[in-house]
């Protein structure tokens, strides 16, 4: 199985699981990553998302794609769009845990969850452009700053995990010997909070960055009447 799913206490992983191909992409992958972004339940409280074996995921299956005409490359290409948006739409929590290279497709299914928890062998790189193709031009540079992604586009260089802290690419970085206690206080954490708040709070985010203050007012005080209409108001129901 090329994606694995594991739900638990609340808790859904999905591990990207091709390690003898270093998790790349190809079309059985993103139909399963998007099955099983498709697939999360409100019995689900948090999804994070994981790898298989030393690298995170080496980007597109590029032997795939030797013998493909335009038409099965636009296919693939349209497919991996689905299962980024579907991980990028989930309505709880998402989390990236990236202990290793993340190169192309590994930085989209990253830079889609709601944060990256890295280890310090973590890495990010963008060669598409170098290969003659086009990806990772949206979400990364929303995050990283239009500058600093064309720098990565442009010349496919590495961004190590410190730097990808810095700029705001990693949220947490952490030694792999802490990395699953860190995980179970997150997790702690999370479920012991409200779901529908942390789903209006995630919403209300991600609409709002994309609007105008006014717009983005507006998208948290609809989250509040929302929230009210349900009569859940400081822990209360």
């Amino acid at each position: 199985m090329t994606v694995l799913v594991d739900v638990l206490d609340g808790v859904a992983t999905i591990t990207l699981n091709r390690p003898e191909s270093r998790n790349a992409l190809n079309l059985a992958m993103c139909e399963a990553l998007l099955a099983a972004a498709q697939g999360m339940d409100d019995a689900v409280r948090l999804v994070l998302v994981r790898a298989s074996g030393p690298v995170f995921c080496a980007g597109a299956d590029l032997k795939e794609r030797q013998g493909m005409g335009a038409a099965q490359v636009r296919e693939r290409r349209m497919k991996a769009f689905a299962a980024y948006a579907a991980l990028e739409a989930l309505p709880m929590p998402a989390i990236a845990v990236v202990e290793g290279a993340a190169v192309g497709s590994g930085c989209e299914i990253a830079a889609a969850c709601d944060f990256i928890v890295a280890t310090p062998q973590a890495s990010f790189r963008i060669p598409e452009a170098l290969r003659g193709t086009v990806g990772a031009t949206q979400r990364l540079p929303r995050i990283l700053g239009k500058r600093l992604a064309k720098d990565l586009v442009f010349t496919g260089r590495t961004l190590g995990a410190e730097e990808a802290e810095r700029h705001g690419l990693v949220a947490r970085l952490v030694p792999a010997a802490k990395l699953e206690a860190v995980l179970s206080e997150i997790t702690k954490v999370i479920l012991g909070a409200p779901a529908q708040a942390l789903g209006l709070a995630k919403r209300a985010i991600d609409r709002g960055v994309e609007l105008d203050p006014k717009g983005a007012l507006e998208t948290e005080l609809a989250a509040i009447e929302e929230q009210l209409a349900a009569g859940h108001w400081m822990g209360k129901a």
